[in-house]
């Protein structure tokens, strides 16, 4: 088997990586790999679906083991199974984004990020370019059988024997022989969905973000609890740590547009105060999307946030809107409004 191949990743700046996260917030992009559910109709066979989803008969053998239908001595389907149909996911870079940090959240180890910067025709010492479109690999389980190794696995479901090093690395297993049933993780890349794999795909998420209404509550419920907090550390200067917690909470899943709004509204006085001037644009045009019926009051903020909320508004994004009027000095702002949970309203004493 060929040597292991070092990775030489440089270690990410927290501070860049903080300043850069909004952006892969307002994007978007999903952050890890997606199968999507497939319910198995009369008379279908898994030749069928794999057929009609990726256009191609042979990838029926990754349905079989992505679903665990090799067990003993083969599961059928029937009607009315639901199955997971592996899919690709994808992930936008961002400044400061390394190999080995996408992998360590990605893909669950840093380890894999060999594999994660080859799927992207890149090199493990070559850092994402800013704003690129990642692929992540979808992780199929794989259970060795008696007679399996690395090189038959990867022969299997790579196409290449060759590619064995890089399964000996991603499972750690430091070149020691698998064992029958032990599980095997291959990072699959070549997973193109037909036109009509694309449509079920989509009809399927939107099932699941339905079905997902927990997670939404609950996702939710930590926003709440974190607030305070978040403006706690704007009100006292920690600006870095208001913004790495910022972008976390609009990670978190599906918030509230109060909710949305309310982070946002503190991120735009981070990133003013930091003098990120276009992430501070980007921010409080986020904030007011989300609150049309925020007021921009020059009594109760301060001229940075003014001039990136102004910039914001005459961008082609929010051009189309019609302007807020300013409100006269006496009257009561929203903007004064404390994040829920907090006591304290930003003053002019805030950047």
């Amino acid at each position: 088997m060929p040597a292991r191949r070092p990775s030489t990743l440089p270690r990410f700046a927290p501070r860049a990586v903080a300043i850069a996260g909004l952006g892969a917030a307002i994007l978007g992009h999903p952050d890890a790999a997606h199968a999507f559910p497939h319910v198995v109709k009369a008379g279908e066979t898994l030749a069928q679906i794999a057929e009609r989803t990726y256009g191609r008969v042979e990838m029926e053998q990754i349905l079989v083991a992505a679903n665990g239908l090799d067990a003993g001595g083969g599961i059928p389907i029937v009607p009315g199974m639901r199955l997971e149909v592996p899919a690709l996911g994808y992930r936008r870079a961002v400044a400061g984004d390394t190999w080995v940090a996408l992998a360590t959240a990605l893909l669950g180890d840093e380890r894999r990020s060999d594999a994660l910067a080859l799927a992207n025709a890149s090199m493990p010492w070559l850092a994402p370019s800013d704003g690129q479109e990642l692929i992540i690999p979808y992780n199929l389980r794989v259970v060795a059988s008696a007679n399996d190794s690395l090189l038959t696995i990867a022969y299997r479901y790579l196409g290449e024997r060759d590619k064995a090093w890089m399964l000996d690395r991603y499972n750690h297993k430091k070149e020691e022989p698998i064992r029958r049933g032990e599980v095997v993780l291959v990072p699959l890349v070549d997973l193109p969905l037909t036109a009509a794999g694309k449509e079920e795909a989509a009809a399927a998420f939107a099932m699941v973000r339905a079905e997902g209404t927990g997670q939404t509550r609950e996702a939710q419920r930590k926003v709440d609890a974190e607030l305070p907090t978040l403006a706690a550390d704007a009100r006292a200067g920690r600006y870095v740590e208001a913004i790495a917690r910022g972008n976390r909470m609009l990670g978190y899943g599906e918030l509230s547009r109060p909710q949305i709004a309310a982070v946002n509204r503190v991120l735009t006085e981070a990133y003013a105060a930091m003098d990120a001037v276009g992430l501070a644009e980007t921010a409080c045009g986020a904030w007011r999307t989300a609150d049309p019926a925020t007021r921009l009051d020059p009594i109760e903020l301060s001229p940075k946030i003014l001039r990136a909320c102004t910039a914001a508004a005459a961008s082609p994004a929010q051009a189309a809107k019609p302007a807020t009027p300013e409100p006269p000095a006496s009257a009561p702002s929203l903007l004064t409004r404390p994040a829920p949970g907090s006591r304290a309203a930003p003053t002019r004493g805030s950047p």
